[in-house]
């Protein structure tokens, strides 16, 4: 399907670390201590302790604050007085958000399923004049896997996950103007060349590759250097479900490096968990 002149390219993913849910920011790295050292515990986590451990990342103690001030008008979290301290507790609204993106980032990788062969094709398109509602289909469809190869164009090897665009589209008002349909790919072309198309992976692959770059090598202390590398290994791998559609394996590349990456993930987030955990106790206890 050619593309006219004046139409703009199908959006690419952002692969930039910066733009990425596994960027530096006060904000993302909180909701990282949160997920893996709050949410399994029924003790609200100290203002001190998450000022220590953030400030041990990278994170200015104004920062940390405003943080803990946003996440607490949105919902997620809520302050406990003790005298003059505070500590912070989950809400129900954010538990349940946190246990959701929990199962998706731990669970991310470590399974790909069978292929029937079938793709889901969605058409929906967005006048350009209308940049938001572009920017909001295009988010949430990479979001559930969908690839663009061409404007207007959104395809899944997931048929099941039709559902899931029919509720985007809905949502965003534009099922009136879209259709769906699913099937075999038919003779013209690549499918090979299609899945480049729609989600680029050998960008995919390098990031892939920095990732394992970054971590394998690592062998932490006990203490604060463990405690601090479980983070990092866990927010760097929260970006990955968002960037990798999780393609059968009849679509991916030989010996695709996405899948060594989650065997590293996997391995190290294991074998750090006790000894970042206690340390996590040691700290929460300190303050009592």
């Amino acid at each position: 399907m050619p593309r006219a002149p004046h139409e703009p390219a199908p959006a690419r993913p952002s692969y930039s670390r910066r733009h990425q849910a596994g960027s530096g920011s006060a904000r993302s790295l909180l909701l990282t201590v949160l997920g893996e050292y709050v949410l399994p515990r029924v003790e609200p986590a100290w203002t001190s302790t998450l000022l220590h451990v953030l400030g041990g990342l990278g994170v200015e103690e104004k920062s940390t604050r405003q943080s803990l001030a946003r996440m607490a008008a949105d919902g997620w979290i809520v302050a406990e007085r003790a005298g003059r301290r505070v500590r912070w507790a989950l809400t129900p609204h954010g538990r349940e958000l946190l246990t959701e993106g929990a199962e998706r980032i731990y669970s991310f990788g470590r399974d790909r399923d069978s292929w029937d062969g079938r793709w889901l094709v969605l058409i929906a398109t967005v006048p350009e004049s209308r940049r938001e509602l572009r920017h909001q289909l295009r988010t949430r469809l990479t979001w559930a896997g969908f690839g663009s190869p061409v404007p207007g164009m959104w395809v899944s090897p997931h048929v099941s996950r039709e559902a899931e665009a029919k509720q985007v589209v809905e949502q965003l008002g534009l099922d009136v103007a879209a259709f769906s349909f699913s099937g075999p790919y038919a003779g013209i072309g690549s499918e090979r060349t299609l899945v480049e198309q729609a989600w680029h992976l050998g960008d995919l692959a390098a990031e892939y590759e920095d990732f394992i770059q970054e971590f394998a090598g690592l062998r932490p202390e006990p203490g604060d250097p463990v405690l601090f590398a479980q983070i990092r290994l866990v927010h760097d791998w929260r970006r990955f479900p968002s960037l990798d559609p999780q393609l059968p394996p009849d679509l991916l590349p030989p010996d695709w490096i996405g899948i060594r990456a989650a065997n590293v993930f996997n391995d190290l987030h294991q074998a750090w968990h006790r000894s970042s955990q206690l340390h996590w106790d040691t700290l929460c206890a300190a303050e009592e």
